[in-house]
C-alpha cells in the first residue's frame, strides 16, 4: 500500500448558502505497485456557512452511484446534503476515471495503448482501487475514521471499504447499495429482468394510453430512419433504454412526459420530434459516463468472467426482444451492441470485449471480515428496487455483522432524490443509537 497522496487545494467558492473547496490528490494507478505511475483524483468539499469554523466538523465521504458517474455538482444544500451539512464536512468524490479524476473516455484511453493495454488499465478502476484512493485521501486531509455514505454502486464500494479498510470508517450508511457478495453476475440479471418486467406492468397500468404510444414508436423506428442528435440512426433496442426512468419514484412519471412529446406532424407524415430525440439521446448515450458501459458487469465479477451476462440472460426473457409484441422498456443492462451503436463507445468495442472475457478478477469483498464487522452500519433496502434486488440485498445483509436494515416500499432506487433529508437522518440515527431498523414497509 502506498504511504501517502499528494494533496493540492484549489479554488474556494461561496454560493446560495454553501461553501465549496476544490481538492486534488495524486494517487498511484496501482496501489500495490506505485512504480506503475499515478493518476489524479478530484473531490469537492461542501459545507454550510452556518458553521463559523468547519475545522472541528468531522468528514463525511459520499460515494455516488455508477460505476462511471462523477460526484454530484450542486449549487445549494438541499435533500440529504442539507441534513448532512448540519453534522459534517461533505467530501464529494469524483471516483477515479470520472469527472475531473483522470477521466476515462474514447478521447483519453488511446494514450494507454491498444485495446489490450486499455483493458489492463481499466482493471484498476473498480471498488478495491476506489477504497484505496479514499484511504489515502482521508489521511491527506488529516481525518480520523470518517463516515461514508454510499448510494447504489457507492454502497458496493462501501462494502469493499468494510472488507479492506474498516479502520478508516467511523460508520457506514448505504442506500440501495447492498451488492451480492458472491456468485456470478447472471444472478443479478435474472432478478433484474423480472423486476423490470413487473415495473413495466406497473407503468402501463398507470398510463394505459402509453402502451399504444410505445408500440407505435417501435413500429415507426423499424420503418422510418430517425437519427439522434449525435448522428446515428435510432434503433428500437436503443429506444428501449428509456426504461431507465422506471427505476425511480421521482422519474417514473417523467417517462410519460417524454412519450407525450414523441411525434410531430410534418408534410411527409408523422416523425419523431426533435425534442423527443434530444431527450432520448441523453438517456441512450454514454458520452458523459463511458465507464458505466465498460465496467458495469465487472462490478459483480469475482474470479470469473461476466461474459456479457445481461445479453446471455436475455435469452431466457424473450419478452424483452423488440419483435416480441408489446414492447417492454429495459433497465440498466449493458449489451455488446452498445459498442456498435453509440458513437462514444464504438472506439472502445475491443476493449469492452476483453473486459467481458476477463476471468481473473480479484475478490471485491472479504467475507470473513464482513462477518466479523464492528463498524456501525445501516442500509436502506428498497423493496421494489429494479436495479439492486431486494432479495439479494437481504442475503448480503445477513452476512454483514453490525449492519442494521431499514426495508421500505415507499421509495425506489432514487430514494435520496425523493426524500434524502429524511432518509439520511434515519440512517444516521440507526448507526448512532440503533433506532429505526425495520424489515417492514415504512
Amino acid at each position: 500500500m502506498h504511504d501517502g497522496a499528494g494533496h493540492r487545494i484549489g479554488a474556494e467558492h461561496r454560493m446560495r448558502g454553501v461553501r465549496t473547496v476544490e481538492h486534488f490528490f495524486t494517487v498511484p494507478l496501482v496501489h500495490a505497485d506505485p512504480s506503475r505511475g499515478t493518476i489524479e483524483v478530484f473531490a469537492r468539499e461542501y459545507t454550510s456557512p452556518e458553521h463559523d469554523s468547519v475545522r472541528d466538523l468531522p468528514w463525511l465521504l459520499f460515494l455516488q452511484g455508477g460505476p462511471g458517474g462523477r460526484g454530484n455538482r450542486v449549487t445549494s444544500l438541499s435533500g440529504w446534503m442539507k441534513e448532512a451539512a448540519r453534522h459534517f464536512r461533505i467530501l464529494m468524490l469524483d471516483q477515479r476515471g470520472t469527472g475531473l479524476s483522470s477521466p476515462v473516455n474514447r478521447q483519453t484511453l488511446p494514450a494507454r495503448g491498444d485495446a489490450t493495454a486499455q483493458a489492463e488499465y481499466l482493471t484498476h478502476f473498480r471498488a478495491d482501487s476506489i477504497v484505496a484512493d479514499a484511504e489515502l485521501i482521508r489521511r491527506a486531509l488529516g481525518s480520523g475514521p470518517w463516515t461514508v455514505f454510499g448510494q447504489s454502486y457507492g454502497g458496493f464500494c462501501t462494502l469493499s471499504y468494510l472488507s479492506f479498510a474498516p479502520e478508516g470508517l467511523r460508520e457506514a450508511l448505504l442506500t440501495g447499495g447492498l451488492a451480492p457478495l458472491a456468485g456470478h453476475p447472471d444472478r443479478v440479471y435474472k432478478a433484474t429482468f423480472q423486476r423490470v418486467e413487473a415495473r413495466n406492468a406497473e407503468y402501463f397500468e398507470r398510463y394505459p394510453q402509453d402502451r399504444a404510444v410505445v408500440n407505435r414508436i417501435a413500429r415507426h423506428l423499424a420503418d422510418v430512419p430517425e437519427h439522434l442528435p449525435t448522428g446515428e440512426r435510432l434503433s428500437v433496442r436503443r429506444f428501449q433504454m428509456a426504461g431507465s426512468f422506471l427505476g425511480g419514484n421521482t422519474r417514473f412519471d417523467a417517462l410519460h412526459y417524454l412519450l407525450e412529446d414523441a411525434f410531430t406532424a410534418t408534410p411527409e407524415g408523422p416523425r419523431l420530434s426533435d425534442g423527443f430525440l434530444e431527450q432520448l439521446g441523453q438517456l441512450a448515450g454514454r458520452a458523459s459516463n463511458p465507464l458505466y458501459a465498460l465496467m458495469h458487469e465487472s462490478i459483480y465479477a469475482q474470479h470469473e468472467a461476466s461474459d456479457w451476462s445481461a445479453w446471455r440472460v436475455l435469452e431466457s426473457y424473450p419478452q424483452f426482444l423488440p419483435e416480441a409484441g408489446d414492447l417492454l422498456l429495459t433497465g440498466e443492462m449493458v449489451y455488446p451492441w452498445y459498442f456498435e451503436e453509440d458513437p462514444a463507445l464504438v472506439p472502445l468495442r475491443a476493449t469492452a470485449g476483453l473486459l467481458a472475457a476477463k476471468q481473473d478478477w480479484p475478490a471485491l469483498y472479504d467475507l470473513d471480515r464482513l462477518a466479523a464487522n464492528r463498524v456501525p452500519a445501516a442500509a436502506a433496502v428498497y423493496r421494489d428496487d429494479i436495479y439492486v434486488d431486494r432479495d439479494l440485498s437481504l442475503e448480503t445483509a445477513a452476512r454483514v455483522a453490525n449492519l442494521q436494515v431499514w426495508e421500505t416500499a415507499d421509495f425506489h432506487h432514487d430514494g435520496i432524490s425523493d426524500d434524502g433529508e429524511a432518509i439520511f437522518r434515519r440512517l444516521l440515527a440507526m448507526v448512532r443509537n440503533g433506532s429505526g431498523a425495520s424489515r417492514q414497509p415504512a
